[in-house]
């Protein structure tokens, strides 16, 4: 003879168990996901007028990311509501501990180190938009050795 609370609890687990195998929410989240990644990558190869655009668009598509991730797949959209909250609290200290970075930086004069002078740094152009692609500058201190230049 099962008593009422293993009834409760095996009721429960039922519920939670149905909910947790539908398998058309984790197909469009999973859908969701990819779409957003090819939005992320697209995103990444468009350089906006300021660099901090690029970084609050990939840090917003990165949070709905997350919060689809949590919801779905860490099943918070079926849970406890103080777990959502606790998740929630999660994510606005990690916003408050990103403003308080972006705020520093932005209150610098000069990023550069002051023991790097300013010509030895290359200067950005619109045609690098990939710096792993690019050469490495030349230093004056880097000369090519006479026989190894181009051949012709």
């Amino acid at each position: 003879m099962t008593s009422h609370n293993e009834h409760e609890t095996t009721a429960g687990a039922h519920a939670a168990h149905d909910i947790s195998h539908d398998a058309g929410v984790f197909l469009r989240t999973l859908i969701a996901l990819l779409i957003l990644t090819v939005i992320t990558v697209a995103a990444a190869g468009v350089h906006f007028q300021s660099s901090s655009t690029n970084v609050v668009i990939a840090l917003t598509i990165a949070t709905i990311k997350a919060t689809l991730v949590a919801l779905f797949f860490m099943h918070l959209a079926h849970d406890k509501p103080v777990n959502g909250i606790i998740a929630a609290g999660g994510f606005i200290f990690l916003g408050l501990f990103l403003l308080f970075v972006f705020l520093d930086v932005g209150s610098r004069v000069s990023l550069l180190p002051e023991n790097m002078p300013a010509m030895a740094q290359p200067t950005p152009t619109p045609t690098t938009l990939n710096p792993l692609l690019t050469p490495p500058p030349r230093f004056p201190a880097q000369t090519t050795p006479a026989g190894e230049g181009e051949r012709k």
